[in-house]
This record gives structure tokens, C-alpha cells and sequence, in this order.
């Protein structure tokens, strides 16, 4: 009856048989025939037909909107197994290169056979654990990563931006220089400190956002690309420029030898195409 009830809306959108029938490559006739065996189906007329027209009856304009409800579920059906059916790996990112895994992801929507990737939004002990665990595939890690994955298409996201509390004063500057962070507390999302930055570190958890938290609580200052300075937007913080020379966070993506896959080789042929045409 799927097919009847598909003809069924296409008569009622073009108030034509002909036209209808046009539509979907069918004849008048049998498109006639389509709409009868539906009628006799459900023993309603959906039809007042003339020979000048084509209108709906009441029943017809009752039935539409559940037949349309029909059509929209046997599409979203398709879809949705058609997603399932194809390879799906998961990758682990930091928030920080969110753009760079979004264009990953179209990346390999797009390729033939297309492979389909789940994001999953992680710190780097996160990230880790759950690469390591067999959670996701890979994982984009701030290097050095741990000695038991292989990793290639290395990056470096620079850091030129200083994060301060609102109305702190360094805000009123137009940059910061290094011998201006003496005495200060500069917040550390990771494992070490900041290279050439003096100051005492505070390690805190490996999230930026997190620690822009800890900035506007005035527990620290915060080193941070101006990848996120263009993201961001607070009332609390203030973000002024920082010269710190050639400070940067190099990421790499990582996954485990034990678990290469034909899918697992085209995501990282996709990271490598990104960075190079970003």
C-alpha cells in the first residue's frame, strides 16, 4: 500500500493525474488505478474529480497529513539504515580543534565508499584512556602522546593570546610580554609547564574552557591560542595579546597498532588532506 498512499499525496500536492503521474515517471492510467485500489483499500473516496478538475474531499484532506507522516518515516527508515550500514569510527578530539574534526568528518561523508565518524568531545587523559580502553578508534592528543600508540599528521596551534580576569592590570595593555608574567599564576590545561614563560604554573584539567572559569575567579592566568579568542565571548575575562615567542601546542592524531582498520587509514588520510588544504 506504500506506493498507493506515495501517489496518493503526489495527486493531492499537484491536483493532477497527469501531472502527478509525470512526477514519478508513471502513466496516467496507472496512477488512476493507483488512487482506486487506496479508495476500495480504505473504503473512502479521497477524490472529487470533472473533467476541469481535481479536488479533495474531506476525507482526502484528513487523510493527507497521515500519509505524508507515512512518506516522512519510510525516508528517515532509509536514511537511518543507510547510515548504520556504512563503516562508522570514532574519533576523540580536544574542543579546542573542533573545526578541524568537523572538516574531517565531511571529508569522509564524502568519499566513496563514505565512511561515517561519531565525535566524541575529550580532554587529553580522557582521550587517552578511551583510545587505549578501544572506545574510539583514534584520538587527536597534545603530543608528546603515550608510547603505546602510533601517531602521524602532527599540527601546531599557536599561542598567542593571554586570558585575565576583567579588570585586572594587564588588561589595559596592548601585549603582553614575558617580563610583565613574573610573580604571576598562568594556568596550565595539561602536563607541563608553559616553555619560556615565567610565572608559577598551576596544572589544572586538560580543558580550556574549564579553565577560563578559573581566569574569571581569579585563581590564575590563562595562555591561550587565539583559535578560541575568536570563540569566545564573556563579560568576565578579558583576552589581550601575548608575546611569547614561538609558544604553541603541537597535537598529533594517535591510535592503537593493534586496531588498524581500512577505515581507521582513510581518517587518517582525511586529517593529513585537512591540514594540508586548511
Amino acid at each position: 500500500m506504500l506506493r498507493e498512499i506515495q501517489c496518493f499525496a503526489r495527486v493531492a500536492e499537484r491536483l493532477s493525474f497527469s501531472a502527478a503521474a509525470a512526477d514519478v515517471g508513471m502513466s496516467q492510467p496507472a496512477m488512476s488505478q493507483a488512487i482506486t485500489r487506496l479508495e476500495r483499500a480504505t473504503g473512502v473516496r479521497l477524490f472529487e474529480r470533472s473533467a476541469r478538475e481535481v479536488r479533495l474531499t474531506a476525507a482526502g484532506k484528513a487523510l493527507l497529513a497521515y500519509a505524508e507522516q507515512v512518506i516522512d518515516s519510510v525516508q528517515a527508515f532509509g536514511a537511518e539504515a543507510a547510515r548504520l550500514a556504512r563503516p562508522t569510527i570514532h574519533l576523540a578530539y580536544p574542543p579546542l580543534v573542533g573545526t578541524l574534526a568537523a572538516r574531517i568528518v565531511r571529508r569522509l561523508a564524502t568519499r566513496t565508499p563514505a565512511v561515517g565518524v561519531e565525535l566524541r568531545a575529550a580532554g587529553r587523559d580522557e582521550a587517552a584512556r578511551a583510545l587505549a580502553d578501544g572506545e574510539v578508534s583514534a584520538a587527536i592528543l597534545a603530543t608528546p602522546a603515550p608510547a603505546r600508540f602510533v601517531t602521524a599528521a602532527r599540527f601546531h596551534v599557536t599561542v598567542d593570546h593571554l586570558a585575565v580576569p576583567a579588570g585586572h592590570r594587564l588588561e589595559s595593555l596592548p601585549r603582553v610580554s614575558p617580563a610583565e608574567l613574573g610573580g604571576q599564576v598562568l594556568l596550565t590545561p595539561g602536563s607541563r609547564p608553559w616553555p619560556g614563560l615565567p610565572g608559577r604554573s598551576r596544572l589544572v584539567a586538560d580543558d580550556f574552557a574549564a579553565a577560563l572559569d578559573l581566569v574569571a575567579a581569579g585563581a590564575g592566568l590563562l595562555p591561550i591560542p587565539q583559535l578560541m579568542v575568536r570563540t569566545i565571548r564573556r563579560d568576565d575575562v578579558r583576552f589581550v595579546p601575548l608575546e611569547a615567542g614561538d609558544l604553541r601546542i603541537t597535537y598529533a592524531l594517535a591510535w592503537s597498532k593493534e586496531r588498524v582498520t581500512p577505515e581507521l587509514m582513510a581518517l587518517v588520510q582525511a586529517v593529513q588532506d585537512a591540514l594540508w588544504t586548511r
